[in-house]
């Protein structure tokens, strides 16, 4: 691989990636390895030792980070949890079920005339643009947040032995980019649902068992719920090692029948060829030769993709969400902390007695937001009550010193809730018989209780009382007092 991974071609093709004609001119902050159980400040390399990569034909990512503007990156993915291999194995099916979203991404992107590169992986697509710092997209994007953050300031991060921050205004416009891409995501997945073989889900959320398993297409965007600086895009023509890498349970018969795989640029391939291509550095070198992986700008498009959002529903349900704020650290013991826990029914109580790891699977998120919903709770209270338990002792480590625990519990709360008080989600899958189909629902639990939630939040959105109950009576209703 070695032999491939050095090839001149394939190197041009990254440094294109890397934003400039030169490693010297490349825009993207930093390098580093992908698919680390998580990001680490001393696993980062400037954009120069790009070499280091590929002469130990390592896999390579450059950061989402760029000193010129903001990327924008929608990922679309197979998601097998029964078995994980499967998309390695059996490629050409893993791709045909993704047809169906990534034809409703083409054709809404092209609708607006954004240009983008297409990229595909091991487990599906990318389609990635960039909003230059100086463009009126970029500032808008900045305005969609006011109101919105309580921090204004960027985060940190080191590389090469220099620290540098996220400055204000890309912090900003980071966060007013996820806003955007999570509308896009959700027509997205209502464009294409009904098309699909397989559930489409935001985020790798599980579902009941298919043909082969519990398996979805997943339009991941929670890349946009962390820290700009923790994320980061895997090059195309990097060697893709994910398989490996990533701890999916593989023995080692599985794992040696997986081909070889690189990430490639979709160059309009038919399936069949981009599948042989991909799974061949030689080919994979040829196709180095003739394509482009420059990120294109796409401002104007982007500005009405802004447009879109602001006449949307998601963005009345952004500014009610925002209304309210997170209980302050001093108030926890009297508010999130005094959550009577025998309201809930076993399946969900579980999860905030064992939040590390139950509260980092978005299953669990989804299912715990439901039922908070259910009983009146506001949705950015929600996210407090899910940000105390990330920022408690739990045995977390320094993962939350790496990842923004108010963020991420506010991403995830406000993906859950959206499609519900928008009204295109009727909880057809909250109830007890799909909780343990997704394997939610612990054997030794009595999982009881959902169908009647459901009842209950299905009530509240249709008499308009949704978030409507005060804090202090869901926190500690009147015959828990």
């Amino acid at each position: 691989m070695k032999e491939y991974s050095t090839n001149r071609h394939v190197r041009q093709r990254m440094v294109e990636f890397l934003g400039g004609d030169s490693l010297e001119q490349a825009t993207a902050v930093y390098l580093t390895g992908c698919d680390l159980v998580r990001y680490d400040r001393l696993d980062l390399k400037k954009a120069i030792e790009l070499d280091y990569f590929l002469e130990n034909a390592l896999d390579v990512g450059r950061s989402l980070w760029d000193r010129d503007g903001l990327l924008a990156d929608l990922d679309i993915e197979y998601v097998n949890f029964d078995f994980p291999a499967e998309p390695y194995l059996d490629p050409a099916r893993s791709f045909f079920l993704q047809e169906p979203v990534v034809a409703a991404v083409k054709e809404m992107l092209s609708g607006i005339g954004m240009e983008f590169l297409h990229l595909v992986s091991g487990r599906g697509h990318h389609f990635v643009w960039r909003i230059p710092r100086g463009s009126e997209a970029f500032a808008q994007l900045g305005r969609l947040t006011e109101g919105f953050l309580t921090r204004l300031e960027g985060h940190k991060a080191k590389i090469g032995g220099l620290e540098e921050s996220v400055a204000a205004d890309w912090y900003r416009a980071f966060t007013g980019l996820g806003l955007v891409m999570e509308y896009l995501a959700l027509e997205l997945k209502g464009a294409a649902s009904g098309q699909s073989a397989v559930p489409v889900e935001l985020t790798a959320v599980a579902t009941g068992p298919g043909a082969r398993g519990r398996e979805i297409v997943s339009i991941d965007i929670t890349e946009y719920g962390d820290p700009l600086q923790t994320r980061m895009l895997r090059m195309p023509f990097s060697i893709y090692l994910k398989p490996w890498i990533k701890d999916i349970g593989l023995d080692r018969q599985t794992a040696g029948r997986i081909p070889t795989l690189i990430m490639i640029p979709e160059d309009h391939l038919e399936p069949a060829e981009m599948i042989r291509t991909m799974q061949s550095p030689h080919e994979a070198a040829r196709l180095a030769e003739r394509t482009t992986t420059r990120i294109p700008a796409a401002a104007s498009a982007m500005e009405q993709l802004i447009d879109r959002y602001l006449r949307s529903d998601l963005r009345r349900f952004h500014a009610w969400f925002y209304s309210q704020h997170h209980q302050s650290h001093e108030k926890w013991p009297e508010t999130y902390d005094r959550i009577p826990l025998d309201m809930l029914p076993g399946c969900v109580r579980r999860i905030l007695l064992r939040p590390n790891d139950l509260l980092l699977v978005p299953a669990n998120i989804q299912l715990l937001v439901r039922s908070l919903l259910s009983l009146g709770w506001h949705p950015r209270h929600i996210a407090g009550l899910i940000r105390s338990r990330y920022e408690r002792d739990h045995g977390w480590g320094t993962y939350w010193l790496t990842y923004d625990a108010a963020d991420r519990a506010d991403f995830y709360t406000r993906l859950f809730t959206a499609r519900f008080v928008t009204g295109k989600d009727d909880l057809v899958d909250y109830n007890c018989v799909s909780t343990q189909e997704k394997g939610l629902c612990p054997a030794t639990e009595n999982c009881s209780g959902l169908e009647e939630l459901n009842r209950s939040l299905l009530a509240r959105r249709a008499s308009g009382r949704l978030g409507s109950e005060p804090f202090n009576t869901v926190i500690v209703p009147p015959d828990h007092g």
